[in-house]
């Protein structure tokens, strides 16, 4: 943001407030990205990240734990953000939602996944809680997964979808400067909210007829899951390559909303949903992504982005923190990635590659 312009509204300044962070990001150095998340973050910051890595109080163990080893594992990483969008919730939170990827020549080992040699992408969608211009909660979610994928050193089961390097908004906008607009900004939020109640008729009122699904979405949707669903192109894409499974493994889906909380925020034509966790159900019938049906109830953590256009969803990020869920359903991801991998050499490729 051009520093004589004004600062209009507290989106604004909270998005120009992570300016710093973001930026320190994309010439990715420790000691400036440390600097930059202890002059914004408080203290005693509530942290949220995805398995294994956990919750954290503050910025320093954080950094530690997450951000070092990364770093040492593609020593030329860096930030690409292609959403930042700002709003108020409706309980009157204000956050900051940011999605994008961090790229890097993979060199040394990460959580056990075997290095490649080769740039290396990971989606993350990261939300920043915002008071008196200090970042005080953070939840996010990183696609390891992704990082396995694109390692061979895949111990899941097979998506459903197609896997690739999710793409940002085909509109190219969604980096959404101020001023912040309320009225744009609410009706986002309520297309998707009332999309979403129409969803969680099916199915416990009826068929897929009961979610009028073509009021709420585009045709051409993408909705782009997390490596191990995948992307789905149009309604059916969506509904064969995820909703389908995801009903038939968890049918009880939606039913348990007083346990949970989730809250939405809007940023022109964008919308998304916090929550940790945001979802509760039970694994059934034939079970869900290759694990078996346990009969166990687990929680879920979501974070998305939805952009609409022409009052229809045209696009759809979602995020889920899959590793935690297997992990609840008494599956060690880690531990089988270790064992289908454990004849790979160990260790760490030369850094810059290609030295003569």
């Amino acid at each position: 943001m051009n520093d004589a312009s004004p600062v209009s509204d507290i989106h604004t300044r909270n998005k120009a407030i992570l300016e710093p962070l973001r930026n320190a990001m994309v010439n990715f150095e420790l000691s400036n990205v440390r600097s930059a998340i202890a002059d914004i973050f408080t203290a005693d910051a509530v942290i949220h990240m995805p398995h294994p890595f956990g919750d954290f109080c503050g910025p320093t163990d954080f950094f530690d734990a997450c951000y070092v080893p990364l770093f040492e594992a593609m020593p030329d990483l860096e930030r690409r953000d292609w959403i930042v969008m700002a709003g108020r919730t409706e309980r009157g939170d204000d956050w900051v939602g940011c999605g994008g990827h961090y790229v890097g020549t993979f060199v040394g080992p990460w959580l056990d996944i075997p290095p490649t040699g080769h740039l290396t992408h990971m989606r993350f969608h990261e939300f920043y809680r915002i008071v008196n211009d200090k970042v005080v909660e953070i939840q996010t979610l990183w696609d390891i997964p992704e990082v396995m994928m694109q390692a061979q050193a895949w111990p899941m089961a097979p998506s459903l979808g197609l896997e690739f390097c999710i793409p940002g908004p085909a509109t190219n906008d969604g980096i959404i400067p101020g001023p912040w607009d309320e009225v744009k900004a609410n009706a986002s939020c309520d297309h998707i909210v009332t999309m979403l109640k129409h969803m969680k008729k099916h199915p416990s009122q009826g068929g897929p007829e009961k979610m009028e699904m073509p009021r709420f979405w585009s045709e051409r949707v993408n909705w782009y899951g997390p490596a191990g669903i995948g992307t789905g192109r149009g309604i059916a894409g969506f509904r064969n390559w995820h909703q389908i499974p995801f009903l038939n493994g968890m049918p009880d889906r939606g039913r348990y909303v007083d346990e949970i909380t989730y809250h939405f925020f809007g940023d022109g034509n964008y919308a998304a949903v916090t929550g940790w966790p945001n979802m509760i159900q039970t694994v059934t019938n034939d079970g869900w992504m290759g694990i078996a049906p346990t009969g166990k109830r687990i929680t879920m953590k979501s974070l998305d982005f939805w952009r609409l256009e022409n009052n229809k969803i045209r696009e759809n990020w979602v995020m889920v923190d899959l590793l935690d869920a297997y992990q609840q359903l008494g599956v060690d991801v880690f531990a089988r990635l270790r064992e289908f991998n454990k004849v790979r050499v160990p260790g760490r490729l030369s850094f810059p590659i290609g030295d003569a």
